[in-house]
């Protein structure tokens, strides 16, 4: 409300003893006070009512009303009812500072007077958010026709001058509004960084909006929780990794309660939409559960190949011919085990295995992913692309790119004690190989699971490779194993400088070729059979048979 609203209001007996230009300031609340210095309790935009108990001589109003302007404070009215009138120094303190000045009849109190303001602040504060939220409800109602979440952001671009974007927990953009893409649109790396930050925020447990800075811009990111999913959830680990988030080009911390206000209610607008496209996800999770429990159970193939052939056009509409399938498997652990992990990476398999350079919601709604226990598994169409050749091409997934797109980010809100990893099968074209993709993308998954880090995964061709071996030796076996054959090269490197290492490394990676492994390390061939003679002498190996040749590549693989 303004302050010439409340002049106006007889009951509130307030007379203007000066600054009549300044009666179109807002009024956002109200503060009573006799401190000689109330800054403290100051936000700015308030009423400040005073029965001048502060003041001991003339000098004080300056200081007094010095400190209500630093502060932002809308105006000052001084109470009547101990004192005869208004202080002359008071009355030119404030006009020195363009402070609005009003006395208080002594028959009205304190006590009215803030009832009145904040009655009246809360009902307009109310009422014009309503009002704009109702718009954007309005417009967001019929569902794809009306926009969805770019509607809303659009209205965030027209209405307060604001870029902003809806993005998921990896950082890829999902809506962005028309302000956003006039501009230089957000960058991938950008994207994965504020959303990056935003979980790490998320796990500490730390209020929204958070305040990030990235590629030179700052940016206020605002949680956007599902009310569907937030409503059940006992811990903050059950939905962090599945949440949207709204990120804003502006900084938060100075605006005033009515804009965040509004910025909050439009995340639950968003939630709305976000509860909307997961409830419609639930006819291809049920085809993706209804599809593993028939491969786990070793139904026929003729079986499995029926319920494909209804999910085939759900999941690839207008396709015409049958795809062929990819299957991924998750799984999300937390330390004490007391939360449940299957719907957590239910929700992060229909995120991660998206393409990380397309945009919208859509592309997720061609993947079904079923959930049991703490494991996800993930059934990809992949559409054949006609590239000239005779036989057409099948795109697959592939677990390099994946990790690489949600690694950074998914670490930051799996912090300290969570841990994603995932397998990915090959391509197979039937009912036949789905049981087979199955195994394939749940052994990759446990060679995941055997590396360091808090986001790991494994493809299919590891599988057909010693790599697959590796991770499970045990410590100890591993230890003694290199100790034996690259302790000896490491001491004598250490006294004597030799890079016998790096020597081997490269003598390996040439096949044992000595003048592919001379030229690569810059030396004469001779030094070269000089450095390998030292390794066998102080190994009792000889490089020129296979066995040992592969006893020392898996040590250094190893190591």
């Amino acid at each position: 409300m303004r302050l010439r609203a409340l002049l106006e209001t007889d009951a509130l007996g307030l007379r203007l003893l000066g600054g009549e230009d300044e009666l179109d300031r807002t009024v956002r609340g109200v503060m009573t006070t006799d401190l000689r210095d109330p800054s403290r309790y100051l936000s700015g935009g308030e009423l400040v009512l005073t029965g001048l108990a502060w003041r001991r001589e003339p000098e004080d109003s300056e200081r007094f009303v010095r400190i209500l302007t630093a502060a932002g404070v809308a105006g000052l009215a001084a109470g009547e009812a101990e004192i005869a009138s208004t202080p002359d120094d008071l009355i030119e303190a404030c006009a020195r500072h363009r402070m609005p000045l009003f006395s208080v009849n002594e028959k009205v109190s304190f006590a009215s007077i803030t009832e009145h303001v904040v009655r009246q602040v809360s009902s307009e504060r109310a009422g014009d958010l309503a009002a704009v939220v109702d718009r954007h409800r309005r417009l967001m109602t019929g569902g794809p026709a009306g926009g969805g979440p770019e509607v809303v952001l659009d209205l965030l671009g027209s209405d307060l001058d604001l870029r902003a974007w809806v993005l998921s927990p990896t950082g890829r953009q999902i809506a962005g509004s028309s302000l956003a893409d006039s501009g230089p649109g957000l960058p991938a790396a950008v994207g994965a960084a504020l959303a990056g930050e935003h979980l790490a925020a998320a796990r500490t447990g730390r209020r929204g909006p958070h305040r990030v800075t990235a590629a030179g811009s700052t940016y206020s990111l605002f949680p956007i929780r599902s009310s569907g999913r937030a409503a059940s959830a006992r811990d903050v680990r059950e939905t962090v990794l599945s949440d949207w988030l709204l990120a804003v080009e502006a900084d938060a911390g100075d605006w005033p309660e009515e804009r965040l206000d509004l910025l909050h209610g439009v995340t639950q607008l968003i939630a709305v939409e976000r509860d909307r496209r997961d409830a419609a996800r639930t006819v291809r999770r049920r085809l993706a559960q209804e599809v593993l429990e028939l491969v786990q159970a070793g139904a026929a193939p003729a079986e499995i190949a029926a319920r494909l052939r209804v999910a085939a056009p759900v999941l690839l509409p207008g396709l015409g011919t049958a795809p062929h399938w990819q299957v991924v498997v998750a799984r999300v652990e937390w330390e004490g085990g007391d939360i449940p992990g299957g719907p957590v990476a239910q929700a992060l398999l229909e995120e991660v295995l998206v393409d990380p350079d397309a945009s919208g919601p859509e592309p997720s709604d061609r993947i079904a992913v079923a959930h049991t226990g703490d494991e996800a598994v993930a059934l990809v169409p992949l559409p054949a692309v006609l590239t000239g050749a005779e036989e057409p091409a099948v795109p697959s997934l592939h677990a390099d790119t994946l990790l690489a797109a949600v690694r950074d980010p998914l670490a930051q809100g799996l912090a300290d004690d969570g841990r994603l990893t995932f397998g990915v099968s090959a391509a197979v074209h039937s009912a036949e190989g789905l049981r087979g993709a199955l195994e394939e993308a749940r052994h990759a998954r446990r060679v995941a699971a055997a590396r360091p880090g808090r986001v790991c995964a494994a493809g299919h061709q590891e599988l057909a490779s010693h790599v697959l071996l590796l991770p499970f030796v045990p410590d100890d076996v591993r230890r003694a194993f290199t100790a034996r054959l690259l302790d000896p090269l490491r001491d004598y490197d250490r006294r004597h400088r030799a890079e016998l290492i790096p020597t081997l490394e490269a003598f390996l990676d040439c096949d044992g070729s000595w003048t592919r492994c001379a030229t690569r390390l810059h030396l004469h061939v001779n030094t070269l059979r000089y450095r390998v003679g030292r390794i066998e002498q102080l190994t009792g190996r000889d490089l020129s048979r296979l066995e040992d040749k592969l006893d020392f590549f898996l040590a250094l693989r190893m190591s």
